[in-house]
């Protein structure tokens, strides 16, 4: 497909529909890679403080909410503005989401201790990735984007799974034509692939 430009919408989300083309695994990355997310940023909850900026605490229903601007937050911060930047609607959506999922993962993280969380951490990202890569190997057949670029599965496919569901179930795109132009680039990537695996196998 060529190089990516990092502001490409259309390029990057072809990018990713590439690897993700059977709707069974589609879905399973519905489910999946947002709780990645959430599990990161649990076990990140135990990292210092990176500003020396005072703890927020907040007693909710007799539980406290500690929130600590750690690795988790500025990373929270660095996704919530780059989903911004692609697109103001889902974006801003995306970046809502992104605080949500740190200040549970506060909540939790600060209820049931680093002792307890690591495991739970642990057993959440096996669970999340094997059933990602079972999506890929026996459903869509192509192995996962992060094995030809690392950066964007890791920072895009959160923001791509909810645009992927926004448009689904909302018919949302980010701008008339959007999803059209996409699908022919998703279209013409597949091809290349096949294309490519026919002439390895023969």
């Amino acid at each position: 497909m060529g190089k990516i430009e990092i502001f490409d919408l259309e390029k990057h989300f072809a990018f990713y529909g590439a690897y993700h083309s059977n709707l069974i695994n589609i879905i399973i990355h519905m489910i999946f890679v947002w709780p990645i997310a959430f599990f990161s940023l649990l076990i990140l909850y135990f990292t210092p403080d990176l500003f020396n900026l005072p703890r927020i605490e907040i007693s909710l229903c007799g539980y406290d909410l500690v929130l600590i601007f750690n690795i988790g937050f500025v990373l929270t911060l660095i996704y919530a503005l780059f989903y911004v930047s692609f697109d103001p609607k889902a974006g801003s959506l995306a970046a809502f989401l992104c605080f949500l999922l740190w200040v549970a993962s506060s909540f939790v993280g600060n209820y049931i201790g680093f002792s307890l969380a690591w495991k739970v951490v642990l057993a959440g990202q096996v669970i999340c990735w094997t059933g990602q890569f079972i999506g890929h190997g026996v459903f869509e057949k192509r192995a996962p984007a992060l094995l030809d670029n690392l950066s964007q599965a890791f920072l895009m496919a959160p923001f791509f799974v909810l645009l992927e569901a926004l448009h689904t179930f909302c018919g949302y795109e980010p701008y008339p034509g959007f999803n059209a132009r996409v699908q022919s680039m998703i279209a013409a990537e597949i091809n290349e692939w096949q294309e490519k695996r026919q002439k390895l196998i023969y």
